[in-house]
């Protein structure tokens, strides 16, 4: 979703220490850190994308009502019984 090769790319600068800049440095023939980066904030992206889209559902789910207790259990039931 966010991953598009064809749009144009915008810089975004980190702030890390010296000894953090300085192992990131030492372990940058095995990690591709840009590639690292962009994949956590896509991720984290996506988890509070799915967290929002929860909320609106119980929040949608809250204000049509509630229905009577056991209807879940009395539905499947009734499902069951008419196969």
């Amino acid at each position: 979703m966010y991953n598009d090769e064809f749009t144009v790319s915008s810089v975004v600068a980190v702030k890390v220490n010296k000894r953090l800049k300085e192992a990131m440095r030492r372990y940058s023939n095995r990690v591709d850190w840009p590639s690292e980066i962009r994949t956590f904030i896509m991720e984290k992206i996506r988890r509070l994308e799915a967290e929002e889209n929860l909320e609106r559902v119980v929040k949608m789910l809250e204000e049509t009502g509630s229905v009577e207790e056991g209807f879940s259990l009395k539905a499947v039931r009734e499902d069951r019984d008419s196969h």
